[in-house]
């Protein structure tokens, strides 16, 4: 299993990249990983991330994008919950790369 390194503290990840253990996610791990994605987290990525988190604690799974946007347009309006805004925030596919970030596992459905 491979690792990476944040902050002085070895995190095991999968093949890819998606760490293992919830409770080894910290904003630190976050900004890691979005890092090495290429993507720039601002307040409205932030907003999606611990939507993503929120909704992990609450189900016990990583929503699929139709879930996903879905649930965003009830809690933040349609104008934040479709597919055309949360791709402008993590192009490698929402769900997908948001989750990563938010140090939650691959949701299913994700290739």
């Amino acid at each position: 299993m491979a690792h990476i390194e944040v902050s002085g503290k070895q995190i095991e990840v999968d093949e890819d990249g998606y760490i293992q253990r919830l409770e080894d996610w910290t904003e630190d791990v976050a900004k890691y990983i979005a890092n090495v994605e290429q993507v720039e987290l601002t307040p409205e990525h932030w907003e999606i991330i611990n939507f993503l988190r929120s909704y992990y604690q609450e189900y016990k799974i990583a929503p699929m994008i139709r879930i996903l946007t879905k649930e965003i347009a009830k809690k933040m309006g349609p104008e934040k919950g479709n597919t055309k805004y949360l791709y402008s925030l993590f192009p490698a596919g929402p769900a997908k790369q948001a989750c990563k970030i938010a140090g939650l596992a691959k949701p299913a459905g994700c290739v």
